[in-house]
């Protein structure tokens, strides 16, 4: 098989800056005023080489979004590059994509290379659904004549047709997603990079779409990169995976050995205290510190039964010791294959919270927990006054144990579902 990737030793090295302080609250005159500053320290800095560099200022630091990574691509691979939000996966693509360029290291690319990274990519907005197609089929090098051979698949893939001569600013993001994907996997790119922008459009499209890709793979040779952190979807299209942590490559292997690494991580990940987690997300005016379960008696629990109830409890601080306004919490419960299982949200409810102390407890009461015995690793989401505060993933997990939920003595077979139903049969 004819290598179409090669990738050595690649690195990719960000700044990141920090303010020295919070400000609540900046009025035109700070601006201004840490304009002439900067200016001043500029020009200072022409004349003096006694200052310290910027790589060694304090409100400074290097984070290596992707380091050393080297690993080779056949053609006609099916690869899932799989990992925990911020391991370094969009980062990959977009420098395999040519968006980014490197820090360190070597990428040899053999053939063409359509993404589909983020909605609206590549797509000029002023444009129609029919002007962006002949668009896109330029960028990667095709004829006129080439794109109007296409040009009514793709339309029909992407079922779009009322649309087609509307500019796209006025698109939904699945309407989006489904012409981006149409173009990408109908113009005979060599090589198709996925990132997990799918999960923006319907299952059924999203069905539609891993069939296409499953199918210009096997019968047209063309390579498939698969970023998803759905790990069935993972195992049903890709015969491959690569497993990032930290911007490093953990695993390359088949795909089934590197979804059982990748859960191990998240195993392993999930025991950090959370006060410790270093990946969450949001500007943090509420941070999330330690979650629990509790029975009905307030007693803490580190499992419970099918059937019995529960508190899920999440203690939090926020980061000014001031009130918190406008607070929405959920908590997302997801398999071993981090495929969601059901979401709990105070906004469903209209249980919104207009204004809690700086710090406490927020309690969740599941009246019955239906799930088979099993452990399953939960996401925390906050956010204050419509902003995200915080946001983790794989934050805790809960141990769900077999119980006589029947009074049979009997539970249903693990594999024929993640659910415990109750029901009544009768005879009429």
């Amino acid at each position: 098989m004819t290598t179409v990737i090669k990738v050595e030793n690649l690195g990719k090295k960000y700044t990141l800056r920090h303010q020295s302080g919070q400000q609540s609250y900046v009025a035109l005159r700070d601006v201004l005023a840490d304009g002439v500053k900067n200016t001043a320290r500029r020009f200072t800095s022409l004349f003096s080489q006694s200052l310290v560099p910027s790589s060694q200022s304090p409100t400074s630091e290097d984070f290596w979004a992707l380091k050393d990574v080297s690993f080779e691509v056949k053609q006609g691979d099916r690869i899932g590059i799989i990992g925990r939000n911020g391991a370094g996966k969009s980062t990959l693509l977009k420098i395999l994509s040519r968006i980014t360029e490197p820090t360190t290291g070597s990428i040899r690319i053999k053939g063409r290379v359509a993404s589909l990274l983020e909605v609206g990519t590549g797509f000029h907005p002023e444009l129609t659904g029919r002007e962006n197609i002949y668009l896109n089929g330029a960028i990667l090098g095709m004829h006129r004549a080439e794109i109007k051979k296409k040009f009514d698949e793709i339309v029909d893939f992407a079922e779009i047709e009322r649309f087609l001569d509307t500019p796209v600013k006025r698109y939904s993001s699945g309407m989006y997603v489904r012409l981006a994907f149409a173009v990408a996997a109908h113009l005979e790119p060599e090589i198709l990079v996925v990132d997990e922008v799918l999960a923006v459009g319907d299952a059924q499209f999203q069905k539609k779409c891993l069939g296409k890709m499953e199918d210009v793979s096997a019968t047209q040779g063309r390579t498939i990169l698969f970023v998803s952190h759905n790990m069935a979807v993972i195992q049903s299209l890709c015969s491959r995976g690569v497993l990032l942590d930290y911007g490093k490559k953990i695993y390359d292997n088949g795909v089934n050995d590197v979804v059982t690494g990748y859960m191990e991580t998240v195993r392993n990940h999930s025991v950090i205290s959370m006060v410790d987690r270093s990946d969450r997300r949001g500007n943090k005016k509420l941070i999330f510190n330690k979650f629990e379960m509790r029975d009905c008696s307030g007693k803490k629990i580190n499992s419970l039964g099918v059937g019995d109830a529960v508190d899920l409890v999440l203690s939090y601080q926020s980061y000014d010791n001031s009130n918190l306004r406008n607070v929405h919490v959920a908590i997302g419960v997801h398999g071993k294959f981090d495929e969601n299982l059901f979401h709990l949200s105070t906004s469903v409810q209209n249980a919104n919270f207009e204004c809690i102390p700086p710090s406490g407890d927020i309690v969740c009461r599941i009246s019955k927990m239906t799930l088979q015995p099993g452990q399953y690793g939960i996401n925390v989401f906050s956010t204050v006054d419509g902003d995200i505060a915080d946001w983790i993933q794989n934050a805790a997990s809960i141990l769900v144990e077999a119980s006589d939920f029947y009074g049979t003595g009997k539970l249903p077979p693990a594999d024929q579902g993640p659910y415990i139903m109750e029901h009544v049969w009768r005879v009429i």
